[in-house]
């Protein structure tokens, strides 16, 4: 077996040593190309993508994930920011196996904290512990948002008394660090507050602050019994209000104009009044007996005149002298009727109350850029016309419900619009488009070139070399041929050396021997002797290169 090995060692020495330098040349190039290729088909086979199994987390769960993907024995990367990254063809695994062990769990303890018997602890602790992990779980759902990157929840809750006191209540503060340091969409703000007033008892969203990242305090006291709720309320009437108007005007404008070509901006005088009004009135005409009382009264008397001294006989009951004492009798007599009507006059009664929010005035001032004709240093501002910034002012007034009588006021100006900065980045971007896309075609098409120019380049090579200069089928151990002092052997021109002894004239014999032994290197030399033709010197085929 080494002895095979080294007569193939010395026969490619040997075959290295009758190239010449085209062909040297090629083969070297071929073996670069097949070696480079063959390292780039290794490298890339072995190369992994890695995908994000997780992001944004803390240090203590980012230590969590890389201790379980140690014990899994998974390759990872981890980065700044709490960025864990793994093979990508495992992501969806590993995350439903760290899942099924609890990772990660996310900032705080959640109700995990039950999931172990804890014996003798006293109500205080229990409290505690229920405190967290109703913190921890609120902190948790809240990350969910798209908008948050972190949160996390303090609950304040009374103490449980006998007599209650009705100044203390369920309060809490949320801590919200937002992606990108954006500001937190006011949706997303009452979102929060509504969710961690459910999740407690007897709190209220009022009751709840939300303070992001940068200090801003995101919720307001919106209390309806309170100056500051109802100056809050008020103040985002008129926003919305405003925003509403603004809005439905420059869609319009931008329809007629074209986007970003007009600029609106509406203030609003609302009237936060509230006032009941009640009205009556009668009518004269519509008069309606509403009751009729009548009384008659008749009264009879009979009166007797004394005439009976005063004094003794007066007071002394004296039967027989009563007929005769007695005066003359009086008889009265008394009719008298009354009659009492009633009339009710017809009544008309209004009662109408007036809520806030209402109207009082509209200011709008509206700015639309100016005509341009052109391109590049002959574009030139062409100025509209009275009647079509008259035309436009119509229909801004319309559209937002103006009224003269009322004092409402649109303003509509024309001038042109500082375009410069978007224009440049515009171009930029164009640039930066073009280029990235002729980088990926240069990516794309580079690998495949380089196949070709190689393959050019060795085909350019082998036709420039003569045809006679290449061994081709020569058995091991018969290549001892000479080699001239250009380090040039002569090939199969010099036949005679193939043999020993070497004759010096060649016979049919020699002939046969030949044609025996290696047919391929007879056709290629008969061929060459006919080509070249009697009479020409043997070295005469080397140095045609």
């Amino acid at each position: 077996m080494n002895q095979n090995l080294s007569k193939l060692g010395k026969q490619l020495q040997d075959i290295w040593g009758q190239l010449g330098t085209s062909q040297r040349l090629s083969v070297a190039a071929a073996t670069f190309v097949l070696i480079a290729g063959l390292a780039a088909i290794s490298f890339w086979s072995s190369h992994t993508d890695y995908g994000l199994l997780y992001g944004g987390l803390s240090d203590g769960e980012a230590s969590k994930v890389t201790s379980a993907l140690d014990d899994a024995k998974v390759p990872y990367k981890v980065s700044s920011g709490g960025t864990v990254m793994v093979p990508t063809e495992k992501i969806y695994a590993l995350r439903m196996q760290l899942a099924g062990k609890g990772i990660p769990q996310g900032d705080g303890v959640g109700f995990e904290i039950f999931d172990k018997p804890n014996f003798g602890i006293s109500d205080f602790v229990q409290r505690a512990n229920y405190t967290r992990a109703l913190q921890g779980e609120l902190s948790r759902t809240i990350s969910q948002l798209d908008e948050i990157q972190s949160a996390r929840v303090m609950i304040v809750l009374p103490e449980n008394r006998l007599l209650l006191d009705k100044d203390k209540f369920a309060t809490a503060s949320v801590f919200v660090r937002v992606r990108g340091n954006s500001q937190l969409p006011a949706q997303s703000i009452n979102s929060i507050r509504f969710l961690v007033a459910n999740a407690v008892e007897g709190l209220k969203p009022n009751h709840v602050s939300v303070v992001d990242n940068l200090g801003n305090v995101l919720s307001e006291n919106s209390d309806d019994d309170s100056m500051g709720g109802l100056s809050t309320s008020q103040l985002a009437m008129r926003r919305n209000l405003e925003l509403y108007l603004s809005k439905k005007a420059q869609d319009m404008l931008e329809k007629v104009l074209g986007l970003g070509q007009a600029i609106v901006r509406v203030s609003a005088e609302v009237n936060y009044d509230t006032s009941t009004r009640t009205e009556q009135k009668y009518d004269p005409d519509g008069q309606v007996v509403s009751m009729q009382t009548k009384t008659d009264d008749n009264l009879t008397s009979a009166t007797t005149a004394n005439n009976t001294a005063t004094g003794i006989s007066a007071n002394t009951a004296d039967t027989n002298n009563v007929a005769s004492g007695a005066g003359p009798l009086n008889n009265t007599k008394n009719n008298k009727s009354v009659s009492t009507i009633q009339y009710d006059v017809s009544t008309t009664s209004t009662t109408s109350t007036q809520a806030p929010g209402g109207l009082k005035r509209i200011t709008a001032a509206i700015t639309v850029a100016t005509q341009m004709d052109g391109t590049g240093a002959d574009r030139k501002a062409v100025p509209r016309s009275t009647e079509d910034i008259e035309k436009l002012r119509r229909l801004v007034s319309n559209a937002l419900g103006a009224d003269p009588a009322r004092g409402d006021i649109v303003a509509l100006e024309e001038m042109p619009f500082n375009d410069q900065f978007a224009t440049d980045m515009t171009q930029q971007l164009d640039q930066q488009s073009k280029r990235d896309y002729w980088m990926n075609l240069a990516r794309g098409l580079l690998y495949p070139a380089l196949g070709l120019v190689a393959l050019f380049v060795l085909l350019q090579a082998f036709k420039s070399t003569p045809v006679q200069d290449i061994p081709i089928g020569v058995p091991v151990g018969r290549l001892g041929m000479k080699s001239n002092g250009n380090g040039h052997s002569h090939g199969h021109n010099r036949l005679s050396e193939l043999l020993e002894p070497q004759p010096s004239v060649v016979t049919v014999d020699v002939l046969n021997k030949l044609i025996k032994d290696n047919p391929n290197n007879m056709t290629q030399a008969i061929r060459d002797w006919m080509n070249r033709g009697p009479g020409t010197p043997e070295t005469e085929t080397h140095d045609r290169r």
